[in-house]
């Protein structure tokens, strides 16, 4: 599954929020969530999760060296499972929703093999950082 577009949802008030129907299907065997290193919320299947935590071992070389370790420890451990439930909803944790700043309205980014969760303001700033940087490489 390729995800791709822009959707804007709501996220009610004990956390949950609807997957676009389009998509849904590919988390009937439920997801991962973790906040990424720019605040968004990274949402993948349970699959393109698993193939990412194997390619983070194996960019460490499989070893247990202090730097393969602290690999482990910061992708896994903000790393929580979620469901779909019968509407077609996933309940975001709380920490991630503080973390993350996501409350009343988000954008669903599809990002390829995964989808990311943003706070509207966020994404606005994040476009912008986008635009600066096709500017710059076309003046390259």
């Amino acid at each position: 599954m390729f995800f791709f577009g822009t959707f804007e949802h709501s996220i009610d008030e004990r956390g949950r929020v609807a997957i676009p129907a389009r998509y849904r299907h590919a988390f009937v065997d439920g997801g991962v969530l973790r906040v990424g290193p720019e605040g968004a919320v990274e949402m993948y299947t349970q699959s393109t999760f698993d193939e990412e935590v194997q390619r983070r071992l194996a960019a460490a070389n499989g070893n247990r060296s202090l730097d393969a370790r602290r690999i482990r420890r910061q992708f896994l451990s903000d790393a929580y499972p979620v469901e779909l439930d019968k509407q077609g909803r996933i309940l975001v944790p709380p920490q991630i929703r503080e973390e993350s700043d996501l409350a009343a309205r988000l954008l669903i980014i599809g990002c390829g093999d995964y989808l990311e969760l943003w706070h509207p303001d966020a994404w606005v700033g994040e476009q912008e950082t986008l635009e600066d940087l096709e500017r710059e490489e076309g003046e390259a």
